[in-house]
């Protein structure tokens, strides 16, 4: 059977920049009624590919046809025109109006028609389509699978018969990923191409048709779903198969941490974290689900020292009230926080980033930082993390998002911490990187670690966790042994339904 034209061609895509090759003479195709998944590790080149495809880059050399014909893609308004659409891995709307006000934003002459037209026109247009939402809902009323929905609609009311889909069910309760996976069957059945970029690897092999593999900039692979395995996906990923991951030992006697009673208050004032309550003993990792939104941010930043809170919390039996993060780093509070930027400055190296927590005490000689210390710490660091590019100098702008994360990890890590706040740990990097962060996190737990884990990967918080808890609406619900906790317990403690429903 002859195949049919392709709706999007990529031909012999390359991108550079300063001191690497992102893309390097990469070819794809993207069949309309297809969901065509893209896999690689950070660095793979997946981004500069999907933002090529966008309009945001344009490639330095290879050529991109549409229906057949060849086409220069200059912004992502010219995208758009031609019906090539992004779904951003966070949702981007405007939270204060409703569902109908954040559609007008993708439908021209929206904003000149009344209230009352404007949802006569969208309900006439929506009417027997896939994807219903209520209209006059306010956005910041949302759960996160309802405003992944409002963005795909949002992409699909302006003419979209391509779609790229970036990490869609990074954000989703167990109970909102099927939903959206039946809706983009339903796409998928009317013709659409659906370009999926995920690192959930039974996600794609269940979903997709057919998967490109990058590795290091170039294509290294491309099969049918029906034809790949999750072994065979990593092996072409990584160049090796994944080793198992070790043990996690039980916790030792004790208390580590403890938490009584603790409220914390959002940055608009209103409360994030309600009365909460928990310990840890030593070498023991509690696990800390919830949607977006739930407190788990407030939560981080209160025992962080970043932001105030009423209760208590202690450490070895030491209150923390009123102390400065730097001042809680001292006694053994280490964190990685939710957002990569607000733990490093992209501008300065890799070596500088790795000295923000110790330059102060350990790297000077008098008023003057020392290089040549600084560099010979950093490469310790950089050879026991394995970042790449190896180089302490490199800005650590130029790095992808599993080693930027690595270098948080090794200079949190450094000195021996009593406790870890990690706000996820692996949120948005590859296979690889994610081994070594989950091999990482064990390995210091069994030296005594205690871990906070907050992650909205509910896999990896079964499987590194003694017990797990869930925040919903600021209310802790648990901690639990995890043998008592499975999937769908653990999405219902994050919703509506709370932690006991059978």
């Amino acid at each position: 059977m002859e195949t049919p034209s392709p709706l999007l061609r990529l031909s012999n895509i390359t991108k550079r920049f300063p001191g690497v090759t992102a893309n390097d003479r990469v070819s794809v195709d993207f069949q309309a009624g297809e969901v065509h998944a893209l896999l690689g590790e950070n660095g793979a080149g997946k981004t500069t590919l999907m933002n090529i495809l966008y309009g945001v880059h344009p490639p330095d050399a290879g050529e991109l046809f549409f229906e057949g014909r060849p086409v220069r893609m200059g912004s992502p308004a010219q995208a758009l025109r031609l019906g090539i659409a992004l779904v951003p891995q966070h949702p981007l709307l405007v939270e204060r109006h409703t569902v109908a006000e954040n559609l007008v934003l993708g439908l021209p002459g929206g904003f000149m028609l009344s209230r009352r037209r404007l949802l006569a026109r969208l309900r006439e247009r929506l009417a027997g389509h896939p994807i219903q939402m209520d209209l006059e809902a306010r956005v910041d009323s949302l759960s996160a699978g309802e405003k992944q929905r409002l963005e795909i609609l949002r992409a699909l009311l302006r003419g979209s018969r391509v779609l790229i889909l970036d990490e869609p069910t990074s954000v989703l309760t167990p109970q909102e990923v099927a939903p959206l996976f039946q809706q983009l069957a339903q796409l998928k059945a009317q013709g659409l191409a659906i370009l999926f970029i995920s690192h959930k690897l039974d996600e794609v092999l269940a979903h997709a048709d057919r998967i490109t593999v990058l590795r290091g900039g170039k294509k290294v692979g491309e099969l049918t779903a029906r034809e790949a395995t999750q072994t065979q996906l990593v092996r072409l990923m990584l160049g090796r198969e994944v080793a198992p991951r070790p043990v996690l030992a039980p916790p030792r006697a004790g208390v580590r941490l403890e938490v009584k009673g603790l409220e914390v208050r959002s940055s608009r004032g209103l409360p994030a974290v309600k009365r909460a309550s928990f310990s840890l003993a030593p070498g023991e990792v509690v696990g800390i689900a919830g949607v977006a939104g739930s407190g788990q941010r407030e939560l981080a930043e209160a025992l962080t020292g970043l932001r105030p809170f009423r209760g208590a919390i202690s450490l070895d039996g030491q209150p923390l009230e009123g102390l400065s993060p730097a001042r809680l780093f001292a006694l053994g509070v280490a964190h990685v926080p939710e957002e990569r930027a607000a733990g490093t400055v992209p501008s300065l190296s890799v070596a500088e980033n790795l000295a923000l927590r110790t330059y102060d005490t350990a790297l000077r000689q008098g008023p003057w930082l020392v290089p040549a210390r600084l560099e010979r710490e950093a490469v310790e660091h950089i050879r026991a993390y394995q970042v790449s590019p190896p180089d302490p100098r490199t800005p650590l702008r130029l790095l992808s998002g599993g080693n930027i994360q690595r270098v948080v990890l090794a200079r949190e890590l450094a000195g021996a911490p009593r406790l870890l706040i990690a706000v996820h740990p692996t949120y948005g990097v590859d296979v690889g990187a994610t081994e070594q962060v989950h091999r990482l996190l064990i390995q210091r737990a069994q030296e005594g670690l205690s871990v906070v884990l907050v992650t909205e990967d509910l896999d990896e918080l079964l499987a590194l966790s003694h017990r797990v808890a869930a925040l919903y609406q600021g209310e802790l619900r648990g901690p639990y042994p995890v043998g008592e906790v499975d999937l769908d317990r653990l999405g219902r403690m994050m919703t509506r339904a709370g932690e006991d429903v059978a």
